[in-house]
């Protein structure tokens, strides 16, 4: 059996559906309020800050996924995260599960070096330094050596159904919304994106290769890193608008967190969106060579048909 913790957002969505369609039909959905994405799905409600609750989710299955989600709340994070990831590290390595990390890239610098899986951890920022801790409680059970541990780290989402992200929110949403698309900071540098369902399908190939085990994965990505000038460009094309967008600079933003408690949770990553955000997926695509990753342009189409009905 392989089990999926935290299994109703997007990646745990599209990873369901990965899991089914080429690996193992003997599926378990974990979460608050689990719903099944297949018909063979089994389901199990439990809380993740329950270490009992969460044992008893895991046992018997030979492959867990951590795919856990939070709301971007600063004290949320650090009170909940850490347990939560510790719940899932002490249940699995009380079952011989193998574990399969979700990770995101708040640990790394936020400046314009080719992140690559050695690039060391310098986070910025409260949410930052709480990733670094879970990735580094990750890291240390790897290297204890009792249960196959990996980490397959992505970049920024964008994607259908319920990604979110920054892009998403600001440029996807808007359009679907007949809107104009907002791009934050600056419009000319480039971005590195991930689109969710190949996020998924690679986590879903990682946890099904054993060799894979015991290392970081960056998740595959296009290597053309657009600007965000760019991608709006393809994002209207894609809708059949013309091409028009506002930028929001740092100094709003910054100004806008004084009276909105959501943009004040994200202020700390604004950094990232000042410069580009080069991030390196060759290690996956060497060894993964038939992996096929979406492009930016079949992407948003495949949002725009959602969005339409198609």
């Amino acid at each position: 059996m392989q089990t999926i913790l935290g299994a109703n957002g997007q990646i745990a969505i599209e990873l369901a559906r990965e899991l089914r369609r080429s690996h193992t039909s003997d599926l378990r959905l974990v979460s608050r309020n689990p719903r099944k994405v297949n018909d063979t799905d089994t389901l199990a409600s439990a809380d993740l800050l329950d270490a009992r609750q969460t044992a008893e989710a895991v046992k018997g299955s030979r492959v867990v996924y951590f795919t856990a989600g939070l709301p971007p709340r600063t004290r949320l994070w650090e009170a909940q995260f850490p347990l939560m990831l510790k719940n899932a590290l002490d249940a699995c390595r009380a079952a011989g599960a193998s574990f399969v990390y979700f990770d995101n890239t708040y640990m790394y610098p936020q400046d314009d070096r080719l992140q690559t899986e050695e690039t060391p951890f310098a986070p910025v920022g409260r949410k930052g330094r709480v990733r670094a801790t879970m990735a580094t409680m990750v890291l240390e059970e790897m290297a204890r050596g009792e249960i196959p541990v990996l980490i397959g780290r992505a970049p920024e989402f964008y994607g259908p159904g319920k990604t979110q992200s920054f892009t998403n929110a600001l440029v996807i949403d808007k359009l679907k919304a007949g809107k104009k698309p907002r791009v934050p900071v600056r419009d000319d540098v480039r971005r590195t994106l991930i689109w969710t369902p190949d996020a998924s399908r690679a986590l879903a190939t990682l946890g099904n290769t054993p060799e894979a085990f015991g290392q970081t994965w960056h998740l595959p990505c296009c290597d053309d890193r657009p600007t965000y000038r760019q991608f709006v460009a393809m994002a209207c094309e894609a809708f059949g608008r013309p091409v028009s967008y506002s930028v929001i600079g740092r100094s709003t933003l910054v100004a806008a967190g004084l009276f909105s408690s959501q943009v004040r949770e994200i202020r700390e990553l604004l950094p990232r969106y000042g410069q580009d955000a080069l991030f390196d997926s060759t290690k996956f695509k060497h060894r993964f060579p038939r992996f096929e990753v979406t492009s930016y342009r079949d992407g948003l189409d495949l949002i725009r048909r959602e969005a339409s009905g198609n």
